[in-house]
Parts: C-alpha cells; sequence; structure tokens
C-alpha cells in the first residue's frame, strides 16, 4: 500500500510539473526550461542524498547513469515530435507506451500480480489514452503558422523513440538497489542533464531564464526530484508492473490543473479518462 501512494504521489509530481512545464513554454520554449531544471535537480540530490543515507555500489549507480540517458532522450525526442506532428496522435502513443513497455518487462521477469491488479492495470493503459489525448488545438495551429501537422515516418519514429525511452527509464530504476539510496538518482539527473544540454546547445536553445520563466523552471527541478525519489522507492517496494502504471497516470493530474486554474475546458475523453484512472488505482490498491 505505501508503494502504491509513493506511486501516486509520483504520478502527481510528473503532472504538476508538466502543468509548470506548459505555463513556462508559452513564454519560452520547453527545451530552455529543462536545461535551466535539470542542473538544479542535480544540485537538490546532491544536498539530500547524504541525508537519506545509502552505499552508492557501482551496479545501481549505472542503472541510474542508463535511466538518465534514456529520460534526457525521451524529452528531446518528444518535443521533437511535437514540433512536427499533432499532439492529438503524439501524446497518447507516447503515453500508452510508457506505461505498456514496463509492464511487458514486468510480466517478462516474472511477475504475476493478481487479478484484480491485472484488471486495474488494463484500465490504467485505457485511461492514459484517454487522458493523454486533446483534440486539434486551433491556437496551436495559429502559432506554427498555419503548417499541416502530419503524423510522419519521422514524427512516428520520434513518438516511438520517446515512449519506449521513457518506459526504460522506470525499467531501469526498478533495477537499482534499495540498499543504494537516493545515489542512483544522482545519476539519472546528472546524464539526464548532458543529454539535454547537447540537445539544447544543437537547437540552439541554451538561453538564460528570467522572471516567471526562472521560477517555474525552479519549481520542475524541485517536482522532478519528488516524483523521481518516490518512485525510485515505489519500485523498491512493489511490482514493476504495478508502480509504472500508476506512475504513468501523471495527464490526469496535468488536465486537472489546468481545468482547475486555467479554467480550461476538457473533453469528455478526457473526463472519462480521469474516471478510469481512478477506478483502476482503486483496484490496483485494492489487489
Amino acid at each position: 500500500m505505501i508503494s502504491i501512494l509513493l506511486a501516486l504521489i509520483a504520478a502527481t509530481g510528473y503532472g504538476v510539473s508538466d502543468f509548470f512545464g506548459g505555463i513556462a513554454a508559452r513564454r519560452v520554449t520547453a527545451l530552455r526550461v529543462v536545461v535551466v531544471s535539470y542542473p538544479w535537480s542535480v544540485l537538490l540530490v546532491l544536498l539530500i542524498a547524504p541525508l537519506v543515507g545509502g552505499a552508492a555500489d557501482t551496479a545501481s549507480m549505472l542503472w541510474g547513469l542508463a535511466a538518465g540517458v534514456a529520460s534526457g532522450l525521451a524529452v528531446w525526442w518528444f518535443y521533437a515530435a511535437l514540433a512536427d506532428g499533432p499532439m492529438s496522435v503524439v501524446s497518447p502513443v507516447t503515453a500508452v507506451l510508457v506505461a505498456g513497455i514496463p509492464v511487458v518487462a514486468g510480466l517478462f521477469l516474472g511477475e504475476r500480480p493478481g487479478v484484480i491488479a491485472v484488471a486495474g492495470i488494463g484500465l490504467a493503459l485505457i485511461a492514459v489514452v484517454l487522458v493523454s489525448r486533446e483534440a486539434p488545438d486551433e491556437t496551436t495551429e495559429e502559432i506554427i503558422g498555419g503548417r499541416e501537422l502530419r503524423f510522419s515516418r519521422r514524427v512516428a519514429l520520434l513518438t516511438v523513440g520517446s515512449g519506449a525511452a521513457f518506459g526504460l527509464t522506470f525499467f531501469f530504476l526498478h533495477e537499482t538497489s534499495p540498499s543504494a539510496g537516493l545515489w542512483p538518482l544522482l545519476g539519472q539527473r546528472a546524464a539526464a542533464t548532458a543529454v539535454v544540454w547537447i540537445s539544447a546547445l544543437g537547437a540552439r536553445e541554451f538561453g538564460g531564464l528570467h522572471g516567471e520563466p526562472l521560477r517555474l523552471a525552479l519549481w520542475i527541478g524541485v517536482l522532478d526530484v519528488i516524483a523521481n525519489a518516490a518512485l525510485l522507492y515505489a519500485f523498491h517496494g512493489a511490482m514493476l508492473s504495478v508502480v509504472s502504471v500508476i506512475g504513468s497516470l501523471y495527464p490526469a493530474a496535468t488536465v486537472l490543473l489546468a481545468m482547475v486554474l486555467l479554467g480550461e475546458r476538457i473533453s469528455a475523453t478526457q473526463k472519462l479518462g480521469m474516471g478510469l484512472a481512478l477506478a483502476a488505482v482503486a483496484m490496483i490498491a485494492a489487489s
């Protein structure tokens, strides 16, 4: 039960972080935000990890570094896919891969959740797709100059690559040792920072932030650390297939905040997805 709660905390942290990132991205590009938030998260982990304790064994640190490379590539490819592809397709395809790959990996490793948990996992996978699905945004079409957004072969590869990389991030974190404390998270954040910086330099998006975007970037860094730490401990107490699918419900928190704080209207499909997400969590927790 504690692991389920930690997974929910992780999903909420990711969702709120994405909400703040979306607000910041209305003034600057998303890549410029993570260029600041990622190294800030490294400093936060450096401050917290010694207090938590643990011994940084080689295997766990390597898994952490692998998770960082995967998450950094996932962010890079996801933004690239959104730049040229329709969000209504890119987002749900990415989401189902984020949730589905760790579930398949867990089953392959021999995990056998109970019948109710399996039903909850299946329901959660459907919920992730529904919550992530958005109707084409006319404002976005105007911002990009009326350019047609097509799910081309390149966009499809970026989308699948991003979803797979996010999913592998969950798997790699699961493989770390509980005795390593938060030290693998330090490797993860450092490696992700390196990947994001390289992509930002290549895209010429390596610029400073000021005012509200800077404040939001700092909050995003804090939320990322909380979410990743909660997920790390959740993985050490429960099955990969169960924790990962709950952690992947983060779009629900983003959509809910956009509705409550920004007054954005959400579609009937997204409302259904949020309802299914609640039912899925209840079923998994009860199993």
